[in-house]
């Protein structure tokens, strides 16, 4: 019988849980690295035994990756192995020096959070007064150092509406802007998640910001659920066609401990092993990997939510944020949200 082989064609690696701010919303509760967090060997081991997988991209991310004292030799292991090398950080301790060595590195993107429009907005929901100024002056400084940009927006109840005003400020500086949704885990408090209403809304803009501004001057894009499957607008994520969650099968995901997920917007409780215990190939090619995944199909699990005022069904199927999402809409939709096991 023939056997699909899997490739994590993209590996996002939580490089550490130290963490410079206290964002409202991190799944991961950041803030102080963890005691058994890889070494610096064990770490560029680890690039080693990724790239025998046949990664292509490798996406650094935290708690903030740039904290960890090895960073930046992490990044040149990764790139002398040929693997593509982004970045997400919250843009707290960008400056020159840091600009300067990311330039040598010739990264594919650096994604930096940016959550308010004003202040006060931002600076509340990242934990830092003034981390709001220090963005916007490190936007300025991966512009002008040509280095591609993505900002990544976390929306809920307490930034919906400042949408319009972060759009302004980033119009023309950043290549890119990913808008996906705050869920109910980690830190995030329930009743901040986005009601059925404010959902629909979210994903409104985004069409609206596509058809106002071109990709050249923002290209905007949904992510985390938001818009595909729907019934009368057209995807708003990147691709015009959602081919089901990758965890598991073209995509890898890797804590600060060696701990292996399909996706790190999993709990815990799917974790697959750890490096410590395991070479990473095997963990990979383990026949019962990701099974949630690799053994589904889009109609095994389908969440159906229905808007009486729209009547417009949503569709989500079986993702490794279905359990997330699922939790997110029953709290502000309880009535609203059927569970289908077919």
């Amino acid at each position: 019988m023939f056997k699909t082989k899997y490739i994590p064609v993209s590996v996002a690696w939580e490089l550490t849980l130290a963490c410079n701010m206290k964002c409202i919303h991190c799944g991961s509760s950041a803030g102080k690295a963890e005691n058994d967090e890889l070494t610096t060997r064990e770490s560029l081991d680890l690039c080693d035994q990724i790239q025998e997988l046949n990664c292509e991209l490798i996406s650094l991310t935290g708690g903030e990756p740039l904290l960890r004292p090895d960073f930046f030799e992490i990044c040149k292991k990764i790139k002398d192995l040929g693997i593509d090398l982004s970045i997400i950080s919250n843009g707290l301790i960008l400056n020159e020096k840091n600009i300067e060595n990311l330039s040598k590195l010739d990264i594919y993107g650096f994604g930096m959070s940016f959550d308010g429009g004003t202040s006060k907005t931002h600076d509340s929901i990242r934990g830092v007064k003034g981390s709001f100024d220090k963005c916007i002056n490190g936007l300025e400084l991966l512009k002008n150092a040509n280095i591609p940009t993505t900002i990544i927006t976390t929306v809920h109840k307490g930034n919906l509406k400042e949408l319009p005003l972060i759009r302004e400020i980033i119009l023309n500086k950043a290549d890119a802007w990913q808008l996906q949704i705050a869920a109910p885990i980690g830190r995030f408090q329930e009743n901040l998640t986005l009601s059925k209403e404010e959902y629909y809304s979210l994903a409104l803009f985004i069409v609206a910001t596509r058809k106002k501004y071109s990709v050249k001057e923002l290209a905007v894009l949904g992510a985390h659920s938001i818009g595909y499957n729907s019934q009368i607008l057209k995807s708003t994520m990147i691709t015009p066609v959602w081919k089901g969650c990758q965890a598991g099968i073209t995509t890898m995901a890797i804590q600060s401990n060696g701990n292996i997920k399909g996706c790190l917007s999993l709990p815990d409780e799917y974790i697959e092993n750890n490096i410590r215990e395991k070479k990473l190939k095997d963990i990979w090619n383990d026949p019962n990997f990701a099974s949630y995944s690799r053994n589904s199909s889009s109609v095994s699990l389908r969440t159906v939510m229905s808007s009486p005022e729209l009547k417009v069904p949503m569709i989500f199927p079986s993702s490794s944020l279905s359990v997330v999402l699922c939790q997110a809409m029953i709290l502000s939709s309880p009535d609203l949200v059927t569970i289908v096991f077919s």
